[in-house]
Protein backbone atom coordinates (compact mmCIF):
# COMPACT_ATOMS: atom_id res chain seq x y z
CA UNK A 1 0.00 0.00 0.00
CA UNK A 2 3.02 2.28 0.21
CA UNK A 3 6.32 0.80 -0.93
CA UNK A 4 7.97 3.47 -2.90
CA UNK A 5 11.50 4.31 -1.93
CA UNK A 6 13.09 7.55 -2.98
CA UNK A 7 16.78 8.27 -2.61
CA UNK A 8 17.54 11.85 -3.52
CA UNK A 9 20.29 14.26 -2.64
CA UNK A 10 19.46 17.82 -1.58
CA UNK A 11 19.99 21.41 -0.40
CA UNK A 12 17.42 22.68 2.14
CA UNK A 13 16.78 24.39 5.49
CA UNK A 14 13.47 24.94 7.39
CA UNK A 15 11.80 23.25 10.47
CA UNK A 16 8.60 21.72 12.12
CA UNK A 17 5.11 22.98 13.03
CA UNK A 18 1.83 22.50 14.88
CA UNK A 19 -1.71 22.72 13.54
CA UNK A 20 -3.97 25.68 14.31
CA UNK A 21 -3.24 29.35 13.81
CA UNK A 22 -2.37 31.93 16.44
CA UNK A 23 -3.33 35.54 17.04
CA UNK A 24 -1.75 38.37 18.97
CA UNK A 25 -3.39 40.12 21.91
CA UNK A 26 -4.67 42.77 19.50
CA UNK A 27 -6.48 40.05 17.54
CA UNK A 28 -4.12 40.27 14.57
CA UNK A 29 -3.01 36.98 13.07
CA UNK A 30 0.55 36.01 13.91
CA UNK A 31 2.52 34.13 11.27
CA UNK A 32 4.21 30.93 12.44
CA UNK A 33 6.76 29.51 10.02
CA UNK A 34 5.30 26.03 10.08
CA UNK A 35 2.30 24.02 8.85
CA UNK A 36 -0.65 25.96 10.24
CA UNK A 37 -4.19 26.97 9.41
CA UNK A 38 -5.39 30.34 10.70
CA UNK A 39 -9.12 30.10 9.91
CA UNK A 40 -11.55 27.26 10.66
CA UNK A 41 -13.06 27.40 7.18
CA UNK A 42 -9.74 26.35 5.58
CA UNK A 43 -9.50 22.56 5.32
CA UNK A 44 -7.43 19.74 3.79
CA UNK A 45 -4.22 21.66 3.12
CA UNK A 46 -1.71 19.66 1.09
CA UNK A 47 1.60 20.43 -0.60
CA UNK A 48 3.12 17.63 -2.64
CA UNK A 49 4.94 16.70 -5.84
CA UNK A 50 2.44 16.59 -8.70
CA UNK A 51 2.89 13.34 -10.60
CA UNK A 52 0.64 11.00 -12.56
CA UNK A 53 0.70 8.40 -9.78
CA UNK A 54 -2.31 9.00 -7.43
CA UNK A 55 -0.04 8.05 -4.54
CA UNK A 56 2.04 11.16 -5.22
CA UNK A 57 -0.24 13.11 -2.88
CA UNK A 58 1.57 11.30 -0.06
CA UNK A 59 5.05 12.32 -1.23
CA UNK A 60 6.95 14.78 0.98
CA UNK A 61 6.90 18.47 0.04
CA UNK A 62 10.50 18.18 -1.13
CA UNK A 63 11.76 18.68 -4.67
CA UNK A 64 15.06 18.94 -6.50
CA UNK A 65 16.15 22.39 -7.63
CA UNK A 66 15.16 22.86 -11.26
CA UNK A 67 12.13 20.55 -10.95
CA UNK A 68 9.23 22.89 -10.24
CA UNK A 69 6.57 20.28 -9.55
CA UNK A 70 5.17 21.17 -6.12
CA UNK A 71 1.44 21.88 -5.92
CA UNK A 72 -0.41 23.55 -3.04
CA UNK A 73 -4.06 22.57 -2.55
CA UNK A 74 -6.71 23.52 0.01
CA UNK A 75 -10.48 23.88 0.47
CA UNK A 76 -12.40 26.92 1.69
CA UNK A 77 -15.79 26.06 3.24
CA UNK A 78 -17.56 28.99 1.61
CA UNK A 79 -20.01 29.28 -1.27
CA UNK A 80 -18.20 32.13 -3.01
CA UNK A 81 -14.71 32.35 -4.43
CA UNK A 82 -12.24 34.52 -2.52
CA UNK A 83 -9.17 36.32 -3.86
CA UNK A 84 -6.16 34.52 -2.44
CA UNK A 85 -2.49 35.24 -2.97
CA UNK A 86 0.65 33.65 -1.63
CA UNK A 87 4.22 34.67 -0.92
CA UNK A 88 7.36 32.68 -0.17
CA UNK A 89 9.49 32.99 2.98
CA UNK A 90 13.07 31.70 2.99
CA UNK A 91 14.14 29.98 6.23
CA UNK A 92 17.27 28.89 8.02
CA UNK A 93 17.78 25.20 8.79
CA UNK A 94 15.96 25.67 12.13
CA UNK A 95 12.94 27.24 10.40
CA UNK A 96 13.57 30.80 11.52
CA UNK A 97 13.36 33.54 8.88
CA UNK A 98 16.65 34.06 7.05
CA UNK A 99 18.29 37.42 6.31
CA UNK A 100 17.97 36.98 2.53
CA UNK A 101 16.03 39.46 0.45
CA UNK A 102 13.30 38.20 -1.90
CA UNK A 103 15.46 38.79 -4.97
CA UNK A 104 18.17 36.57 -3.47
CA UNK A 105 15.99 33.47 -3.88
CA UNK A 106 13.19 34.42 -6.32
CA UNK A 107 13.18 35.54 -9.95
CA UNK A 108 9.64 36.97 -9.75
CA UNK A 109 7.97 39.55 -7.53
CA UNK A 110 6.98 37.84 -4.28
CA UNK A 111 3.22 38.02 -4.69
CA UNK A 112 1.49 35.21 -6.58
CA UNK A 113 -2.27 35.03 -7.28
CA UNK A 114 -4.12 31.74 -6.85
CA UNK A 115 -6.12 31.57 -10.06
CA UNK A 116 -7.07 27.89 -10.09
CA UNK A 117 -10.29 26.99 -8.29
CA UNK A 118 -13.31 24.68 -8.55
CA UNK A 119 -16.67 24.78 -6.77
CA UNK A 120 -17.89 21.66 -5.00
CA UNK A 121 -20.71 19.76 -6.70
CA UNK A 122 -23.89 18.92 -4.71
CA UNK A 123 -22.04 18.45 -1.41
CA UNK A 124 -23.61 18.83 2.04
CA UNK A 125 -21.11 21.51 2.94
CA UNK A 126 -20.33 23.73 -0.06
CA UNK A 127 -16.67 24.58 -0.58
CA UNK A 128 -14.26 26.02 -3.10
CA UNK A 129 -11.17 23.97 -3.94
CA UNK A 130 -8.01 25.97 -4.74
CA UNK A 131 -4.66 24.91 -6.12
CA UNK A 132 -1.46 26.64 -7.24
CA UNK A 133 2.01 25.56 -8.43
CA UNK A 134 4.98 26.71 -6.40
CA UNK A 135 7.31 29.15 -8.19
CA UNK A 136 10.93 28.49 -9.14
CA UNK A 137 13.54 29.42 -6.54
CA UNK A 138 17.23 30.16 -7.04
CA UNK A 139 18.61 28.50 -3.92
CA UNK A 140 18.20 25.09 -2.33
CA UNK A 141 16.89 25.31 1.22
CA UNK A 142 13.87 25.61 3.47
CA UNK A 143 10.82 27.62 2.44
CA UNK A 144 7.36 28.45 3.76
CA UNK A 145 4.45 29.34 1.48
CA UNK A 146 2.09 31.83 3.13
CA UNK A 147 -1.45 32.26 1.73
CA UNK A 148 -3.30 35.48 2.47
CA UNK A 149 -6.54 37.17 1.44
CA UNK A 150 -6.60 39.97 -1.12
CA UNK A 151 -3.96 42.66 -0.81
CA UNK A 152 -3.65 42.37 2.98
CA UNK A 153 -0.55 40.29 3.68
CA UNK A 154 -1.48 40.24 7.37
CA UNK A 155 -4.79 38.48 6.65
CA UNK A 156 -3.11 35.05 6.67
CA UNK A 157 -5.19 31.92 6.07
CA UNK A 158 -2.50 29.20 6.00
CA UNK A 159 1.24 28.50 5.98
CA UNK A 160 2.98 25.37 4.74
CA UNK A 161 6.63 24.29 4.63
CA UNK A 162 8.53 22.84 1.70
CA UNK A 163 12.16 22.08 0.88
CA UNK A 164 14.27 22.36 -2.26
CA UNK A 165 17.53 20.43 -2.58
CA UNK A 166 20.60 20.33 -4.80
CA UNK A 167 22.28 16.88 -4.90
CA UNK A 168 25.88 17.60 -3.94
CA UNK A 169 26.76 14.81 -1.53
CA UNK A 170 26.29 11.04 -1.46
CA UNK A 171 25.02 8.77 1.31
CA UNK A 172 25.93 5.36 2.56
CA UNK A 173 23.36 3.77 4.84
CA UNK A 174 24.96 1.56 7.53
CA UNK A 175 23.39 -1.26 9.50
CA UNK A 176 22.03 -0.76 12.99
CA UNK A 177 24.47 -1.16 15.86
CA UNK A 178 21.92 -0.78 18.60
CA UNK A 179 22.73 -2.54 21.85
CA UNK A 180 20.51 -4.90 23.78
CA UNK A 181 18.08 -3.74 26.44
CA UNK A 182 14.76 -1.92 26.60
CA UNK A 183 15.83 0.68 24.01
CA UNK A 184 16.53 -2.07 21.48
CA UNK A 185 13.01 -3.49 21.54
CA UNK A 186 11.22 -0.15 21.13
CA UNK A 187 13.61 2.00 19.06
CA UNK A 188 15.19 2.33 15.63
CA UNK A 189 18.78 3.45 15.12
CA UNK A 190 19.83 5.24 11.95
CA UNK A 191 23.53 5.17 11.07
CA UNK A 192 24.93 6.63 7.85
CA UNK A 193 28.00 8.16 6.21
CA UNK A 194 28.14 11.30 4.05
CA UNK A 195 30.70 11.72 1.28
CA UNK A 196 31.35 15.32 0.19
CA UNK A 197 34.00 14.88 -2.51
CA UNK A 198 31.80 16.79 -5.00
CA UNK A 199 31.58 19.97 -2.92
CA UNK A 200 34.07 22.05 -0.95
CA UNK A 201 32.99 22.30 2.69
CA UNK A 202 34.77 24.71 5.01
CA UNK A 203 35.04 23.40 8.59
CA UNK A 204 32.28 20.77 8.12
CA UNK A 205 32.19 19.87 11.82
CA UNK A 206 30.74 23.33 12.51
CA UNK A 207 29.05 24.26 9.24
CA UNK A 208 27.21 21.01 8.45
CA UNK A 209 23.99 20.17 10.29
CA UNK A 210 21.82 17.10 9.84
CA UNK A 211 18.08 16.79 10.50
CA UNK A 212 16.17 13.50 10.55
CA UNK A 213 12.39 13.31 10.14
CA UNK A 214 10.14 10.30 10.72
CA UNK A 215 6.94 9.82 8.69
CA UNK A 216 6.91 13.48 7.57
CA UNK A 217 6.05 14.62 11.08
CA UNK A 218 7.42 17.67 12.84
CA UNK A 219 6.70 16.93 16.49
CA UNK A 220 9.59 14.47 17.03
CA UNK A 221 12.13 15.96 14.63
CA UNK A 222 15.82 15.43 15.52
CA UNK A 223 17.79 18.53 14.50
CA UNK A 224 21.31 19.95 14.40
CA UNK A 225 22.97 16.55 14.55
CA UNK A 226 26.76 16.76 14.44
CA UNK A 227 28.98 14.02 12.94
CA UNK A 228 30.49 11.36 15.18
CA UNK A 229 33.66 11.18 13.08
CA UNK A 230 35.33 13.33 10.41
CA UNK A 231 37.59 11.55 7.91
CA UNK A 232 39.16 14.44 6.00
CA UNK A 233 41.48 12.26 3.93
CA UNK A 234 38.52 10.61 2.20
CA UNK A 235 36.07 13.52 2.72
CA UNK A 236 33.54 11.63 4.79
CA UNK A 237 31.34 12.47 7.75
CA UNK A 238 30.24 9.51 9.83
CA UNK A 239 27.08 9.50 11.95
CA UNK A 240 26.59 6.93 14.70
CA UNK A 241 23.70 7.24 17.15
CA UNK A 242 24.24 5.39 20.40
CA UNK A 243 22.51 7.50 23.06
CA UNK A 244 18.81 7.15 23.76
CA UNK A 245 18.09 10.79 22.86
CA UNK A 246 19.11 10.31 19.23
CA UNK A 247 17.16 7.08 18.74
CA UNK A 248 13.70 7.15 17.19
CA UNK A 249 10.93 5.27 18.91
CA UNK A 250 9.67 2.73 16.41
CA UNK A 251 6.09 3.34 17.47
CA UNK A 252 3.35 1.11 16.13
CA UNK A 253 1.66 0.62 12.78
CA UNK A 254 -0.95 3.34 12.45
CA UNK A 255 -4.63 2.90 13.14
CA UNK A 256 -6.76 3.66 10.08
CA UNK A 257 -10.29 4.02 8.71
CA UNK A 258 -11.82 4.07 5.22
CA UNK A 259 -14.29 6.81 4.23
CA UNK A 260 -13.92 6.51 0.47
CA UNK A 261 -17.58 5.52 0.12
CA UNK A 262 -20.64 6.80 1.98
CA UNK A 263 -22.91 4.08 0.58
CA UNK A 264 -21.56 1.55 3.07
CA UNK A 265 -19.30 1.65 6.15
CA UNK A 266 -15.65 1.23 5.23
CA UNK A 267 -13.02 -0.59 7.28
CA UNK A 268 -12.97 0.39 10.95
CA UNK A 269 -16.10 2.53 10.57
CA UNK A 270 -18.67 1.27 13.10
CA UNK A 271 -21.68 3.12 11.67
CA UNK A 272 -22.84 6.43 10.22
CA UNK A 273 -25.43 8.78 11.66
CA UNK A 274 -27.31 9.94 8.56
CA UNK A 275 -29.83 12.05 10.48
CA UNK A 276 -27.49 15.02 10.63
CA UNK A 277 -25.84 17.15 8.00
CA UNK A 278 -23.03 16.57 7.52
CA UNK A 279 -23.22 12.91 8.48
CA UNK A 280 -21.27 11.60 11.44
CA UNK A 281 -19.01 8.59 10.92
CA UNK A 282 -18.29 6.77 14.18
CA UNK A 283 -14.94 5.01 14.10
CA UNK A 284 -14.66 1.67 15.93
CA UNK A 285 -13.81 2.26 19.57
CA UNK A 286 -10.07 2.08 20.15
CA UNK A 287 -8.16 0.77 23.15
CA UNK A 288 -4.67 0.98 24.60
CA UNK A 289 -2.24 -1.13 22.51
CA UNK A 290 0.91 -0.59 24.56
CA UNK A 291 0.83 -4.04 26.20
CA UNK A 292 0.00 -5.96 23.03
CA UNK A 293 2.54 -7.85 20.95
CA UNK A 294 3.59 -6.25 17.68
CA UNK A 295 1.23 -6.95 14.77
CA UNK A 296 2.28 -6.31 11.18
CA UNK A 297 -0.12 -4.79 8.65
CA UNK A 298 0.21 -2.18 5.86
CA UNK A 299 -0.45 1.48 6.53
CA UNK A 300 0.32 4.89 5.03
CA UNK A 301 2.78 5.85 7.78
CA UNK A 302 0.40 8.41 9.27
CA UNK A 303 -0.65 9.93 5.95
CA UNK A 304 -4.01 10.05 4.18
CA UNK A 305 -5.26 9.50 0.65
CA UNK A 306 -8.19 11.54 -0.66
CA UNK A 307 -10.54 9.42 -2.76
CA UNK A 308 -14.24 9.05 -3.55
CA UNK A 309 -15.66 5.70 -4.66
CA UNK A 310 -19.21 7.05 -5.05
CA UNK A 311 -18.42 9.84 -7.54
CA UNK A 312 -15.16 9.93 -9.44
CA UNK A 313 -15.13 13.73 -9.56
CA UNK A 314 -13.02 15.19 -6.78
CA UNK A 315 -15.39 18.15 -6.48
CA UNK A 316 -18.18 15.76 -5.41
CA UNK A 317 -16.32 14.56 -2.30
CA UNK A 318 -18.16 15.33 0.93
CA UNK A 319 -16.93 16.47 4.31
CA UNK A 320 -17.88 14.17 7.20
CA UNK A 321 -17.77 14.62 10.95
CA UNK A 322 -15.56 11.77 12.14
CA UNK A 323 -16.02 10.71 15.78
CA UNK A 324 -13.03 9.12 17.55
CA UNK A 325 -13.32 7.18 20.81
CA UNK A 326 -10.47 5.86 22.96
CA UNK A 327 -11.48 3.58 25.83
CA UNK A 328 -9.55 4.22 29.06
CA UNK A 329 -10.60 2.91 32.51
CA UNK A 330 -9.35 6.14 34.04
CA UNK A 331 -7.97 9.48 32.84
CA UNK A 332 -4.21 9.68 32.41
CA UNK A 333 -1.89 12.45 33.49
CA UNK A 334 -1.64 14.83 30.53
CA UNK A 335 -3.52 15.67 27.34
CA UNK A 336 -4.54 13.09 24.73
CA UNK A 337 -4.65 14.02 21.05
CA UNK A 338 -5.66 12.22 17.88
CA UNK A 339 -2.86 13.02 15.43
CA UNK A 340 -1.44 12.27 12.01
CA UNK A 341 -1.29 14.06 8.69
CA UNK A 342 -5.06 14.59 9.14
CA UNK A 343 -4.19 17.22 11.81
CA UNK A 344 -0.87 18.26 10.24
CA UNK A 345 0.78 16.50 13.20
CA UNK A 346 -0.23 19.38 15.44
CA UNK A 347 -1.71 19.67 18.91
CA UNK A 348 -4.64 22.08 19.17
CA UNK A 349 -8.04 22.28 20.84
CA UNK A 350 -9.50 20.87 17.63
CA UNK A 351 -7.85 17.46 18.02
CA UNK A 352 -7.65 17.44 21.84
CA UNK A 353 -9.73 14.60 23.29
CA UNK A 354 -12.07 15.03 26.28
CA UNK A 355 -12.52 12.38 28.96
CA UNK A 356 -16.00 11.20 30.00
CA UNK A 357 -15.80 9.70 33.48
CA UNK A 358 -19.19 7.96 33.10
CA UNK A 359 -18.38 6.29 29.79
CA UNK A 360 -14.71 5.88 30.75
CA UNK A 361 -13.46 7.02 27.39
CA UNK A 362 -11.81 9.88 25.54
CA UNK A 363 -13.54 11.34 22.49
CA UNK A 364 -13.35 14.08 19.89
CA UNK A 365 -14.74 14.84 16.42
CA UNK A 366 -12.91 16.08 13.32
CA UNK A 367 -14.38 17.38 10.06
CA UNK A 368 -12.63 15.44 7.29
CA UNK A 369 -12.95 15.01 3.54
CA UNK A 370 -13.70 11.59 2.03
CA UNK A 371 -10.68 9.31 1.84
CA UNK A 372 -8.49 6.79 3.66
CA UNK A 373 -6.88 8.08 6.85
CA UNK A 374 -4.14 6.91 9.20
CA UNK A 375 -4.07 8.20 12.78
CA UNK A 376 -2.70 7.54 16.25
CA UNK A 377 -3.17 8.77 19.82
CA UNK A 378 -0.39 10.86 21.34
CA UNK A 379 -0.14 11.76 25.02
CA UNK A 380 1.50 15.03 26.04
CA UNK A 381 2.49 14.48 29.64
CA UNK A 382 5.30 15.28 32.08
CA UNK A 383 5.13 11.79 33.59
CA UNK A 384 4.19 9.43 30.73
CA UNK A 385 5.66 8.76 27.25
CA UNK A 386 3.96 10.16 24.11
CA UNK A 387 3.19 6.63 22.85
CA UNK A 388 1.47 5.64 26.09
CA UNK A 389 -1.59 4.34 24.18
CA UNK A 390 0.23 2.98 21.13
CA UNK A 391 3.33 1.16 22.34
CA UNK A 392 6.65 1.10 20.50
CA UNK A 393 8.38 -1.69 18.57
CA UNK A 394 11.62 -1.88 16.59
CA UNK A 395 9.82 -4.01 13.95
CA UNK A 396 7.46 -1.19 12.91
CA UNK A 397 7.80 0.08 9.37
CA UNK A 398 8.63 3.79 9.25
CA UNK A 399 9.58 6.28 6.55
CA UNK A 400 12.67 8.41 7.24
CA UNK A 401 14.16 11.49 5.61
CA UNK A 402 17.70 12.77 6.20
CA UNK A 403 18.36 16.46 5.45
CA UNK A 404 21.93 17.77 5.29
CA UNK A 405 22.45 21.54 5.59
CA UNK A 406 25.59 23.53 4.90
CA UNK A 407 25.97 27.06 6.24
CA UNK A 408 27.65 28.98 3.43
CA UNK A 409 29.30 32.39 3.65
CA UNK A 410 27.98 33.59 0.30
CA UNK A 411 25.04 33.53 0.19
CA UNK A 412 24.58 33.74 3.97
CA UNK A 413 22.13 30.86 4.01
CA UNK A 414 21.66 27.27 5.09
CA UNK A 415 21.84 25.24 1.89
CA UNK A 416 20.28 21.81 1.78
CA UNK A 417 23.10 19.85 0.15
CA UNK A 418 21.89 16.33 0.82
CA UNK A 419 18.58 14.50 1.05
CA UNK A 420 18.00 10.78 1.52
CA UNK A 421 14.80 8.83 2.09
CA UNK A 422 14.34 5.21 3.10
CA UNK A 423 11.98 2.80 4.83
CA UNK A 424 13.01 1.08 8.02
CA UNK A 425 11.65 -2.50 7.96
CA UNK A 426 10.28 -2.14 4.40
CA UNK A 427 7.49 -4.52 3.42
Amino acid sequence: MKKVVWILFVFSACAPVPYGGSTSQSGQKRLNLDDQVYEKNIKTVRLFRAEADPMSQQFPAVTRIGQWNLILEFDDLHTERDNYYFRIVHCNQNWTKSVLMDLDFLTDYNEFPINNFEFSLDTWLPYVHYWAPMPAVKLPGNYVVVVYRGSDKNDIVLSKRFMVFDPRISFLRDGNLISSGSAAIRSQQLNFTLNYKNIELINPIETVNVTVRQNQRWDNLVQEIKPSFLRENIQELEYRFFDDKSLFRGGNEFRFFDLRSLNYPGRNVAYMDKNRVPWIAYIDKDKNRSTEAYSQYPDYNGNFLLDNYDYRRVSASNYINVAFTLVSPQPVDGDVYVTGALTQWGFTNENLMRYDSLKKEYSTTLLLKQGWYDYQYVLRSKTQPPLFFEGSHFQTENFYEVFVYYRSFQPAADLLIGYMTFFENPR
